[in-house]
This record gives structure tokens, sequence and C-alpha cells, in this order.
């Protein structure tokens, strides 16, 4: 009997991909339309097919993805956070004046991760400590950050490495290297207590809680990879201009949120996979290019963004409603 009930049961590997399968129901749209926006691209830009031009695109799409793998690991746990955009533009900054002086690249990349982390850990412990809604933590937040990149670097300047540049903005691909590492790194970080313990505390935080997971420590542990993730993004940013500026990071707030909820990250926590995020931040990097080959002008491509936005949104949401 216990034999027959053994062999009923499905395998660890089964259940993996079933879980996985799940997971990835809501994107499957999504990957289509990246495919066939990657092929239109191709089509109008066969320069992308060549190394360069593959380096060239990814280095446009590198920081687009990284904020928004910062702000997906956020509403994974239940949060938000409306101070990417500045905690780009302060590791901009601190690698601009950094790296050229005495700490060097390893001490500049250091201190930019440093920061990252201890902003994000001092965010996520206000949020968690007090109880505080971490939309508006994060908005004041946006602030302060704000505030100490023009403290740092008032308006443009600093510099960067020559090589540093050329190394992660020149013609090899080294942008997709790193974020495939970095995707890796992801993947290694869920096998542990706390990645494991992300979607219980963002899913069913009090059930999470009696059943014994550290759900303080998972969204603490959240916001520190996230502030991570963003000065990282504004350390290449850095790269790629030869400067840091105080205000170019403003955008990304905003389009974090969009590709994070374009590859299905739900606002209420638990819901969605990185990879997803990763997908929605190719959507709207290829999108941005396609449109400029199809001769559309800034106004247009604006309109056109939001709708297809709303679209890739809504269509998987009415699907469910129908199913």
């Amino acid at each position: 009997m216990s034999e027959a009930i053994s062999s009923a049961r499905p395998s660890g590997a089964a259940l993996y991909w079933a879980v996985q399968l799940r997971r990835n129901r809501g994107v499957r749209v999504l990957f289509g339309v990246d495919a066939l926006l990657l092929i239109a691209y191709a089509f109008l830009f066969p320069g992308l097919l060549t190394l360069s031009g593959f380096a060239k695109f990814t280095q446009s799409w590198f920081p687009l993805a990284l904020v928004a793998m910062s702000q997906a690991v956020l509403m994974l746990a239940g949060g938000i956070s409306l101070a990417i955009g500045a905690s780009v533009s302060l590791g901009a900054v601190i690698a601009a004046t950094t790296m050229a002086g005495p700490f060097g690249v390893v001490g500049g990349t250091a201190v930019v991760v440093l920061s990252g982390l201890v902003i994000g850990a001092a965010t996520g412990g206000i949020v968690v400590k007090l109880r505080l809604p971490a939309i508006v933590v994060t908005l004041a937040g946006s602030f302060i950050i704000g505030g100490a990149a023009l403290l740092v670097l008032p308006r443009p300047g600093g510099a960067i490495p020559a090589w540093l540049s050329d190394l992660l903005a020149g013609n090899l691909p080294v942008a997709f290297g790193l974020l495939v590492v970095i995707a890796l790194l992801w993947k290694l970080y869920l096998a542990t207590p706390l990645g494991l313990s992300l979607y219980a505390a963002g899913e069913n935080p009090v059930g999470a809680f009696r059943s014994g997971v550290s759900v303080d420590a998972a969204r603490i542990a959240a916001f520190a990879i996230s502030g991570v993730l963003a000065a990282l993004a504004g350390l290449f940013v850095a790269a790629q201009t030869g400067s840091g500026d105080p205000l170019i990071g403003q955008a990304f707030t905003l389009n974090s949120i969009a590709a994070a909820v374009l590859g299905g990250i739900g606002f209420l926590g638990g819901r969605g996979t990185m990879r997803g995020a990763l997908a929605g931040s190719l959507l709207l990097s290829v999108m941005i290019n396609v449109m400029f080959f199809l001769g559309f002008t800034p106004v247009a491509q604006y309109i056109a963004q939001g709708l297809i936005i709303i679209g890739a949104v809504a269509i998987p949401q009415i699907r469910e409603r129908l199913a």
C-alpha cells in the first residue's frame, strides 16, 4: 500500500517544473511578444546580429534590467520602492568621484555596493520595525538620497577610468555576461533560507510567521539587495557616460515599476518571477528601439509605450477572469 502511495506521489523534479510552469503562466505571452519584437528589431537593424551590435543593445538594456530586478525583489516581498531612481543617481556620483581617486576601481566599486547595501537595509529596517508603509518611507527616502547625491556631486562631473568604460560599454557583450551572472546569483539566493522565505513573506506574512519563517529578516534582506542592485545600475550608467550626474536616475523609478508589473510581479507580494521582471524590462528596451527605427515621433513613442504596457498587463488578467 505504502509503495502504491509512494509511486503515486510526484517526484521532486516534477514538482519543481509544475511550480515553474504555474509561476510562468501569466508571462508566457510576454515571452512571445519579446521574441517577436526582437525579430522585428533584427529585421530593422541587422547590426543587432553582430557582436558589437548585440553588445550595444545589451548595454542599453542592462541598467533597466537591474532596476527591474531591484523593484521586483521588493514587490515579491510585499513592498515597493520609489527611491530606486535616486539610488541610481547616488551610485553614479559615488562611482564618478571615487574611482578616479585613491580608492581606485575596486575601492570605488566597494563604496558603491556598500552605500546601496546600507541605504537599502536601513530603509528596510524602518519599514519593518516601525511598521510604516514602504511607499511612504521610500518616497521620503528618495528626497534624502537625491539630496545626498547632490551633496556628493552638485553638477554633472567626476570621471570613470577609461579602461572601465571601454570594458563595460565597449564592443564586447560584457553587460550581458554580468546580467547572466547576477541572474545565477539570484537563483542561488532563492535556495538559501532567506531566499526561500521571500515568497512566503510576501504572499502570506502572518501564515509564514506562524510557520517559523523570519518574515522581518526576509523583508530587510530584500530591501538590502534592492539597494545594491540600484547602486550597481548607477555605477554602470556612470561607466557608460564616463562621468556622474546627480539627476540621471530620475526616470528609472517608474520604469522599474512598469517593467516589474509587465513581468507579472504582483503589487500584493508573493506573485511573479525574476525572469518575468527581466522579460518586462527587455520588452520596454526593445520597444523603444523598434519605434525609433519605425520613425515614431517622441510623443507617439510615449503614447504607444503606455498603450502597450496597459495591454500587456490587462490581457493576462482578462484571460484569468474568463478561464
